[in-house]
């Protein structure tokens, strides 16, 4: 009897879940307005567009700024694919889509990306976030750093993952443009979008987009995308025969749809975009990450210093040598009577000195080849004084070790620094202090380039440096595949 009582209940749920599905969530999308743009990505020719300046919501198209900057962080050492992530309980908390993450648990940064990129997981992304900066507050901030240099001038990010929040809105160009620098920006990781299941760590992901990836020809990626408040959204991006175009479409009424409209506008695409057409990849953006200072502190972007007229500096005074004390001659302490006696022989010696010079010959300097010289007459030096005396200071009884400063340093108290390589001659190590320097200009700027001679060869040194700054320029030099070691307080000598 009980079983028979519950029976309707059941079916009144499957009934109002049905109805849900079928009616309410296709409702819901259909009032999302709808916005698209087709690009020529060898180009960055717009081959067509609709409404694709109207800001609306990006949805889990947000994620695709967060794997370019999680891609940006690891290619300049500021984290690696092997790093440890702690997932902190906000990330843990966020609403599916989510890869299941707990509160305290430890994963490998790697497995974050595969799930952000392959199944949009929400907690994967957050945690993505905080990993780089700390917050998902700082993180968001960044992310806008980075779409104001990539040009995304119609853009704004609040968050990591891409539910729906106030003030976070896209457009079809900003999404479009973000895709397309995905793709020749980072090419080693671009493959993450087409993979079909990826190993997440914790469990095997599927990708969102599957469907569209197995059945339209030329297909690799990139993004998909839904809220309620969204619609279904997605960046596609397909290859023909050296042709890559990118489609991007806002407020899809389902997901069938929304596919069915990309492949029209991929078709579109690639019927009027040229067969062949001159390569013009977009420009990367300056750096965006830690630099120096503490740890979650962009260094020089995002900080704005404004100056009381009163107080701005309205002359930069250059800074004065710094002085070297200078190693004393010998001091010569002679009798008097024996200087004189040598001045008056000096003026009474009547010599002709000859003077070379290297000149064009001129007539008068032919005429005088044929004259001889008088002979210089040979004087010998006198016998020195028993009453003279020498004076000189001391030579230091142990060799100190040679330093060659090449540069003054700014640290302001700062006392580690880096080592990259000994090498035989004091030449080379100086030529890798420049070429160094002139490659990482980013973290080396105003250190101290020092080279130090060693019993084997000359020592390579940065000086003068904190320790962070020192440990993310030997991250970023290593993932150049430059020797680098950090050299702790006093290690430097």
């Amino acid at each position: 009897m009980k079983d028979r009582s519950r029976q309707p209940i059941r079916w009144g749920l499957v009934a109002l879940a049905t109805f849900w599905m079928l009616v309410i969530v296709p409702l819901s999308a259909a009032a999302a307005p709808y916005a698209a743009l087709v690009m020529d990505a060898r180009s960055g020719e717009v081959l067509h567009s609709r409404n694709a300046d109207t800001r609306l919501h990006p949805a889990s198209l947000t994620k695709m700024m967060t794997l370019y900057i999680v891609f940006e962080a690891v290619e300049n050492g500021e984290i690696s694919l092997d790093s440890p992530v702690k997932i902190s309980s906000h990330a843990a908390s966020e609403p599916p889509s989510k890869l299941g993450l707990r509160a305290g648990q430890t994963i490998k940064l790697r497995y974050l990306i595969r799930a952000a990129a392959v199944k949009s997981a929400n907690d994967a992304a957050t945690a993505l976030g905080e990993a780089i900066e700390g917050s998902e507050a700082r993180f968001a901030r960044r992310m806008n750093r980075t779409a104001k240099a990539l040009g995304m001038t119609r853009t704004t990010f609040k968050n990591a993952h891409g539910l729906t929040e106030s003030g976070h809105l896209s457009t079809a160009r900003d999404m479009t443009i973000l895709g397309r620098h995905l793709f020749y920006d980072y090419p080693e990781y671009y493959n993450l979008f087409s993979r079909i299941t990826a190993d997440a760590g914790v469990r095997k992901v599927y990708h969102t987009n599957r469907k569209l990836l197995s059945s339209y020809r030329g297909a690799d990626g990139i993004k998909t995308g839904y809220t309620r408040a969204a619609g279904f959204n997605l960046v596609a991006s397909a290859d023909r025969n050296g042709e890559r175009i990118i489609a991007t479409v806002f407020g899809g009424r389902s997901t069938a749809s929304r596919n069915a409209k990309v492949a029209e506008l991929l078709d579109m695409g690639f019927q009027r975009a040229p067969r062949r057409v001159a390569l013009h990849k977009p420009a990367r953006p300056p750096y965006m990450g830690k630099v120096g200072g503490s740890e979650g502190t962009p260094g020089g972007y995002g900080k704005k210093i404004r100056l009381v007229a009163a107080a701005a500096v309205k002359q930069s005074l250059r800074p004065q040598a710094r002085r070297v004390a200078e190693e004393p001659e010998p001091v010569v302490i002679a009798a008097k009577a024996d200087i004189e006696q040598a001045i008056m022989a000096a003026q009474e010696a009547d010599v002709d000195v000859a003077v070379e010079t290297v000149a064009v010959e001129t007539p008068a300097r032919t005429e005088a080849k044929g004259a001889t010289r008088a002979p210089l007459p040979k004087i010998n030096p006198e016998p020195r004084p028993e009453d003279l005396v020498l004076a000189r200071l001391e030579e230091p009884t142990e060799d100190p070790i040679q330093e060659v400063v090449t540069r003054v340093s700014t640290s302001g108290g700062r006392n580690w620094g880096i080592n990259v390589g000994r090498y035989p001659s004091q030449y080379q190590a100086r030529k890798t202090l420049l070429k160094t320097a002139l490659n990482e200009m980013t973290t080396l700027d105003g250190s101290l380039r020092k080279v130090v001679k060693r019993p084997t060869g000359f020592d390579a040194n940065f000086m003068g440096m904190t320790r962070e700054t020192a440990d993310l320029a030997c991250r970023r030099l290593q993932a150049k595949q430059v020797t680098c070691f950090m050299i702790e307080p006093g290690g430097g000598a």
